[in-house]
């Protein structure tokens, strides 16, 4: 059985220790963290795991051999460049790294460990409704996409070392370039600090892909509601994707506008169509456990994970891009 060490156990931790114990594809070594109480925690409910404070002791130990890094993004590209050198297969939490040269230099020293499974934790992709949509976007069902525009607002959570594009975005970034198929070569973006001065709380970011598609991407801290959507709109139809709705997150719009040339000088017609709603079934289980379940079996089999490391420079870039403009 696979051997895995976590190393963080904060916000997201506990929710990976308890996926990894329930799926029974892997062996935790090893939980890390700086903070004992919270070790001590996962020790109380997981008696067996071993529990340490010295991520590089937990790195070199030959009991190892995949690491899982959950900790503060500042510290991705030191920790996930030692586990590659140590021989570790290794899953990064979301964003890859913290900024492109960095998301880079790890890139490129995977080349140098090519038999090492190296995955990013962008969990939305392994989510039901997501893969759905890839599912219905390959299809060609709603036509050319004309443009897509994505929601993630409520009130809080205010991090205290990144923005809200840092993180938020990562979520709208990775959906937007796995069901598109490509990423931005223009980000623009405009926010404010509301609460704390320097650390902008909400975002408005405006994307343009090579294909000419556009998109928008709102992002904020500082809402009255929770909101997690994303609506594209195609030539035949549309699609709005709501996580917060507990049944139909998928809803599939036969409504569109057809234009006619005109026949004579100064006259034209559009159409307006309003079909059905469709609510697509959706398989129902947690995605971070199929997260975990295609990292365990991508070290078995050496295939590409689906957020492998080119995703997350991808992702990578589009944040610095939108920071900067900001």
């Amino acid at each position: 059985m696979l051997k895995v060490a976590l190393i963080g156990y904060g916000y997201w931790g506990p929710n990976i220790l308890r996926n990894i114990m329930d799926n029974g594809l892997a062996e935790v070594s090893f939980c890390c963290d700086l903070d004992k109480k919270k070790l001590e925690r996962a020790k109380r409910r997981y008696p067996a795991i071993n529990i340490s404070t010295d991520a590089q002791a937990v790195l070199r130990h030959p009991d190892v051999e995949a690491v899982i890094i959950a900790t503060p993004v500042s510290t991705h590209f030191s920790l996930a460049s030692e586990a590659l050198r140590a021989g570790k297969h290794i899953m990064v939490e979301k964003p890859l790294a913290a900024s492109v040269k960095e998301a880079e230099e790890l890139q490129a020293l995977t080349q140098k460990y090519p038999k090492q499974t190296v995955m990013v934790g962008h969990t939305f992709l392994y989510s039901p409704p997501v893969l759905k949509m890839k599912e219905i976007l390959s299809s060609g069902e709603l036509g050319k996409i004309f443009f897509v525009s994505s929601r993630r607002v409520n009130l809080g959570i205010h991090q205290k070392d990144v923005s809200v594009i840092w993180d938020l975005a990562p979520h709208d970034f990775s959906i937007l370039f796995y069901l598109l198929a490509e990423e931005p070569a223009v980000v623009r973006a405009l926010g404010r600090d509301c609460v704390k001065p320097g650390l902008p709380d909400v975002a408005f970011i405006n994307l343009k892909f090579p294909s000419g598609l556009i998109g928008n991407v709102e992002l904020s801290w500082l809402a009255p509601t929770k909101l997690r959507e994303t609506i594209i709109v195609g030539s035949k139809k549309m699609l709005v994707y709501n996580d917060t709705e507990t049944v139909e997150k998928i809803k599939i719009f036969d409504h569109g506008v057809d234009f006619k040339d005109p026949e004579s000088f100064g006259e034209y017609q559009l159409s307006y169509r309003t079909g059905n709603i469709v609510s697509p079934k959706i398989d129902g289980y947690e995605p971070l456990g199929a997260e975990i379940a295609h990292f365990a079996d991508c070290i078995k089999t050496g295939k590409t994970p689906r957020t492998d490391i080119k995703m997350g420079v991808s992702v990578v870039r589009a944040l610095e891009m939108a920071e900067k403009s900001l």
